[in-house]
């Protein structure tokens, strides 16, 4: 028998959330785990509205998402065309219209392909108790993190500095086998403080930042850029699982790598 509580504010929620229920945002996979029996969902809060959470704005140069605005609320928003690419490629339109930004944070490998986007464009978070926290200190606490997200404000790039490549076997909705995001801001033609995250190879979204040291100071073409494809697995241990195998990650992460810098076969 599960339990539903429902309260007025995140704050509620939070609290009621520390005592081990399970915070229902878009449902899509928490409802899942309830249909299969998760055995470990035994009580959900969730908020009598989300409409003041779903909220899609600009500030100066970053864009502020509500943590309860959905793939199809994103992509609805011209402020968010560069992430555009992204939200298309999280399931159908049922699910699109149901996942939300701030539960994409909280999505198990090897989902969390948005959160890999946010990840390289600097995502800060407001928090329900209205601390700010950088997305890359919240995913390495994730399990032992209570609190929930208000709101994610990230970069806005400007022209094709942000980019995005989804590897599935089922195309173009399957689960990733590996996504990869790149910002990639320029001075002079040349990157000046890159952010490269990959999802799926690791068990969160992670960046890798020996790519982002080894692009620094270069310029998009495929001589200056191998020192960073030789660095594009360096550190890392990917997981096994159905999809593929550790050592397979690895050996492809390379050719993917090279593939979103120069921009070739699609994004």
């Amino acid at each position: 028998m599960v339990t539903v509580t429902t309260v007025d504010t995140l704050q509620e929620a939070a609290a009621g959330v520390g005592r081990e229920a399970v915070y229902l945002g878009g449902g899509t996979l928490v409802m899942r785990g309830v249909n299969y029996g998760d055995q470990q969902i035994s009580e959900i809060v969730r908020l009598r509205s989300q409409d003041s959470l779903r909220v899609i704005r600009s500030e100066g140069d970053r864009i502020v998402l509500g943590a309860a605005a959905t793939m199809g609320d994103v992509l609805r928003s011209s402020d968010c065309a560069a992430l555009h690419v992204v939200a298309r490629q999280v399931g159908g339109p049922a699910v699109r219209n149901m996942a939300t930004v701030g539960g994409n944070i909280f999505a198990p490998h090897p989902y969390g392909d948005f959160a890999v986007a946010l990840l390289a464009l600097d995502a800060r978070l407001r928090m329900s108790d209205g601390s700010d926290l950088d997305l890359e200190t919240l995913l390495a606490a994730r399990g032992s993190e209570r609190r929930l997200i208000e709101s994610v404000s990230i970069m806005r790039p400007a022209g094709d500095d942000f980019r995005f490549r989804k590897v599935s076997r089922v195309k173009p909705k399957g689960v990733s086998l590996m996504s990869l995001a790149a910002w990639l801001p320029r001075r002079a033609g040349r990157i000046a403080g890159a952010r490269i995250a990959y999802g799926a190879m690791a068990p969160t979204p992670v960046r890798i930042k020996a790519v982002e040291a080894a692009l620094e100071g270069v310029s998009l073409d495929a001589n200056s850029i191998s020192g960073a494809i030789a660095a594009a697995a360096q550190g890392l241990n990917p997981p096994d699982d159905p999809l593929a195998s550790g050592w397979y990650r690895t050996q492809v992460a390379p050719v993917h790598l090279k593939r979103l810098l120069l921009g070739e076969g699609g994004r």
